[in-house]
């Protein structure tokens, strides 16, 4: 019976099966680690004192939600991007890519309008909240526009259980399939020797 399994088939199922179990655990100390970076979310909204824009990605996750001031030195590029005011009303956020000096450039959402036509502004000092990518939501807004919608730890995504789940359901799936190929397999008459 053991002659009749296929040997190569075999190895490669199971490292596919293995692959998508590590794949699972994986998604799940993801969860875990979002669920943290929720709550350090949710206690960065609650603080008062202003923090330093972020200049790398680890810094960005430390300094999410918090309130910062920048000096936007240069004015790169205006643009205009999809975006919703604090009632919720689709429309147009306003950004700049602005130089902030010492080689650090960010992204500010200057407020929100109907209007995608860029709107005048020079840069200078302004305040905010320093959103994921990382970019600054200016609160209040500036320019004429409306105050757009303030970024909310809520709004981060944390659906890496059902990632694991789907995983797990992958390799259950794939063990399943080659268990009936290779009961079908071994279910054929033996070819005489």
């Amino acid at each position: 019976m053991l002659r009749r399994l296929p040997v190569v088939s075999t190895i490669i199922v199971l490292l596919a099966v293995a692959i998508m179990i590590a794949l699972g655990f994986w998604q799940i100390e993801r969860g875990r680690e979002k669920q943290a970076l929720i709550g350090r979310a949710q206690t960065a909204v609650t603080m008062n004192s202003d923090a330093p824009w972020p200049a790398t990605e680890a810094e960005t996750e430390r300094v999410l939600y918090r309130h910062t001031r920048v000096n936007c030195a240069r004015v790169l590029e205006l643009g205009a991007q999809a975006g919703q005011n604090l009632r919720g009303e689709s429309g147009w956020a306003h950004v700049a890519r602005c130089a902030l000096g010492d080689g650090v450039e960010g992204r500010i959402v200057l407020g929100w309008s109907r209007n995608p036509a860029k709107v005048a502004w020079q840069g200078g000092e302004i305040g905010g909240v320093i959103a994921p990518g990382p970019r600054l939501v200016a609160g209040p807004a500036i320019a004429g526009l409306e105050d757009n919608a303030q970024p909310n730890p809520a709004d981060l995504p944390n659906n890496h259980l059902s990632y694991a789940v789907q995983w797990f359901l992958f390799a259950a799936v794939a063990l399943v399939i080659y268990g009936l190929a290779v009961r079908k397999r071994l279910a054929e008459p033996e070819p005489p020797r």
